[in-house]
């Protein structure tokens, strides 16, 4: 494995639940993910976790407490985490790819 690149070309999907698949890069404090929602993918429980990231593909949107905000292709999120952040995301389009940045807790 190398030091400083990454080749997602070369990392095996994973796919936790139906409807969205992830390739994954871990350090010791810092992961980045190539995922991949579609428009399946419904999330069950109110995520904390926080995200950096840019929207390659698709439009995603994301539901912070009734408050619903769109991320079209070409735009990044910022959501740090935390209970006053919780969200929940879904596919706008049939197929959204997102690269995120990280925290590993």
């Amino acid at each position: 494995m190398e030091t400083y690149r990454i080749l997602f070309d070369q990392i095996e999907w994973h796919s936790p639940q139906p409807g969205v698949r992830f390739k994954v890069r871990r350090d010791e404090s810092k992961q980045v993910r190539l995922v991949e929602f579609t428009s399946e993918f419904v999330e069950a429980e109110w995520c904390e976790k926080g995200h950096a990231g840019f929207v390659l593909t698709g439009e995603l949107e994301v539901d912070f407490g009734g408050q619903v905000v769109r991320f079209p292709e070409g735009s990044a999120l910022l959501i740090p985490a935390g209970a006053p952040h919780a969200h929940k995301a879904r596919a706008v389009t049939s197929v959204v790819r997102l690269f995120l940045v990280e925290d590993i807790v």
